[in-house]
């Protein structure tokens, strides 16, 4: 018979000194934060400085309100719209309290996490509240989306603005709106406040002035200990990157290598997260000899580094290493988001030059064309570039918390008002997850480079047009020849799949396109011993929509790594003997995953 206790604990109490005591606790730390937000930079630069954005934000609205403001009629059927849509809550809500029962004026999308507590439909309160809040978004998102008149990229930018206000606003964002964490307050007498408002001045703090929200708990996520631990040797190093080899794990190998480009705006070790999770262990482990290139955090004195820098110091630097270390003087290529447009861009330069390096090109979740390019075109037109080159012009770079909070707002409610939500008003620090600590890890970007991806890119889209010039060289994508393998993720919002499918047509070689399930990271990353997702495949890429593709396409479950390796095989399946790191001309300078990743900004 067992001795063990089955008594259990008493339900917490309401203890109203507590809650005082706490109240005051949060209060006083939320000073500490107020007072870090206020603190200058450390160049001087005063933190109450009105941002650019915010003049952005009005210019847009300003266009928006002149529709409705300049015709009286118009502004008063929209007044009434809005007072209808309260009148009909407002009856809905009195019938509720007599007993009756009421349908909802509007819910919530099944699929919106924030409403998930059941107390937003039983509670009376938080029920109107919902549903208040609800109404007003949907009417403020119609009043942009009928203003006539109005140009499409204008309509864009109100659109994405107006959700991010709204997302802001949210009742979800706030204690004595949210039935979860006022239970939660009532629940602790406050100390989840306390414990939140610690985090917040913390947060303020480590952003020296500006919020920086943590998505992950850094302990025990160390890169080159935890994350970023496959096995290898920095063999080469310039100002712009160091390039690892990593150490062959089977006895034979293909012969041809691979080089793999990763985005300059994140670093490359998102392939090489924990062992299970990494692409660049499981390609090691199938026979392939690779080498990835590891970008620089550049400071003010690599400002004036240019994307033609980029090119010459990246990729074909890389090759003439790889050259000498193996000696193939030809590689297999992987560009990842603007590393694959930097990929494509040296493939049309080696084209127009005649030099034949390549063997084949994989791009994940990369563009060639920018005519689709989803919500980052909001950020992008001839106001807002110029006013980004001036700030960069001061600084020498972008700071990498910029292009961190603009990837964050394009999933707002998962990446940003979540986490506020957990971590300052339920005081629950977030666990520890090595793609959250990544996606945090920010770099920066030469002010030179940048400039010239914006306006040859987003803003131009001079690559697919051929007009882009790169080293005083007219580039050309229908001149590539070299097969190309194009992943595209069916959830993307930085690299959209319709436009990487557009963008496919653009190459003068055999492209195979294939979709993959989930978004722009976990659609890429997905080691095939997961077993989650799925990718589609689909012969015919020229002239058709997603949409039409997708009825026609083969759907594969799982990972599309093992796709992606025969297909690889399927071009070049000669072996080799597995080849030493370095060499006695380029000997190992130091351990993967090198020094350049670890600079933190």
């Amino acid at each position: 018979m067992s001795d063990v206790s089955t008594e259990t604990q008493a339900p917490k109490t309401f203890n109203a000194e507590a809650f005082a005591m706490n109240i005051a606790k949060a209060m006083e730390t939320s000073g500490q934060a107020l007072a870090a937000y206020l603190m200058p930079r450390e160049d001087g630069e005063p933190k109450d400085k009105p941002p650019s954005e915010l003049g952005e934000v009005i210019k847009t609205f300003t266009k928006v309100a002149e529709y409705w403001l300049t015709d009286k009629e118009r502004a008063e059927a929209l007044q009434t719209r809005m007072g209808k849509a309260y009148l009909d809550l407002w009856g809905s809500a009195m019938r509720r309290m007599a007993g009756e029962q009421a349908k909802p004026a509007i819910e919530p999308s099944p699929r919106d996490k924030r409403f998930k507590d059941p107390e937003w439909k039983s509670n009376l309160f938080f029920d109107f509240v919902l549903q208040l809040y609800l109404l007003t978004a949907q009417w403020a998102q119609e009043l942009v989306k009928n203003a006539e008149g109005v140009d499409p990229h204008t309509r864009k930018k109100a659109e994405f603005y107006v959700q991010q206000i709204a997302n802001a606003i949210a009742p979800s964002n706030f204690v004595l709106t949210n039935p979860e964490v006022l239970r939660e307050t009532l629940a602790s007498n406050g100390d989840n406040l306390v414990r939140g408002m610690k985090m917040l001045a913390e947060d303020i703090e480590a952003g020296r002035g500006m919020l920086r929200i943590r998505q992950s708990d850094p302990s025990n996520l160390e890169v080159g200990v935890n994350m970023a631990t496959t096995p290898g040797k920095v063999i080469y190093q310039n100002e712009l990157m160091q390039l690892i080899q990593y150490t062959p794990t089977t006895e034979t190998v293909l012969r041809t290598p691979l080089l793999i480009v990763p985005p300059w705006i994140n670093k490359f070790y998102i392939l090489d997260l924990k062992p299970e999770k990494s692409y660049v262990k499981w390609c090691v482990d199938q026979g392939i000899t690779v080498f990835v290139i590891s970008w620089v955090n550049p400071d003010k004195e690599l400002g004036k580094k240019t994307f033609d820098d980029y090119m010459k110091e990246g990729p074909l630097a890389a090759m003439d290493v790889i050259e000498k270390v193996t000696g193939e003087m030809k590689v297999h290529t992987a560009g990842y988001c603007v590393g694959g447009t930097l990929l494509a861009s040296t493939l049309a330069w080696l084209a127009e030059k005649r030099r034949q390096r390549v063997t084949s090109a994989t791009l994940f979740a990369a563009q060639v064309d920018f005519t689709h390019a989803g919500d980052l075109l909001v950020f992008v037109d001839e106001d807002q570039i110029a006013t980004l080159e001036r700030e960069m012009e001061a600084r020498g770079v972008l700071e990498g918390s910029k292009m961190a909070m603009a990837f964050n707002m394009l999933r707002s409610n998962d990446l940003i008002w979540s986490y506020v939500v957990s971590n300052y008003l339920k005081g629950q620090p977030p666990s520890s997850f090595d793609l959250l600590h990544w996606n945090s890890d920010a770099t920066r970007m030469p002010a030179a480079n940048h400039s010239y991806y914006l306006r040859n890119c987003y803003l131009e889209n001079r690559l697919s047009s051929g007009s882009m010039v790169l080293d005083n060289t007219l580039l050309d994508l229908s001149k590539v020849k070299v097969p190309v393998y194009n992943l595209a993720t069916r959830e993307d919002h930085i690299a959209p799949a319709d436009s990487v499918l557009y963008g496919s047509q653009f190459f003068g070689g055999p492209v195979k396109y294939v979709l993959s399930g989930s978004g722009h990271i976990a659609g890429v990353v997905n080691p095939p011993a997961a077993g989650k997702y799925q990718y589609w495949t689909n012969d015919n890429i020229k002239d058709v929509t997603l949409a039409d593709w997708m009825k026609n396409a083969t759907e594969h479950k799982g990972s599309w790594w093992p796709d992606w390796l025969q297909w690889l095989e399927g071009l070049d399946a000669e072996r080799a003997p597995a080849r030493a790191v370095g060499s006695e001309e380029m000997p190992p300078i130091e351990d993967a995953p090198g020094s350049y990743v670890k600079v933190r900004a």
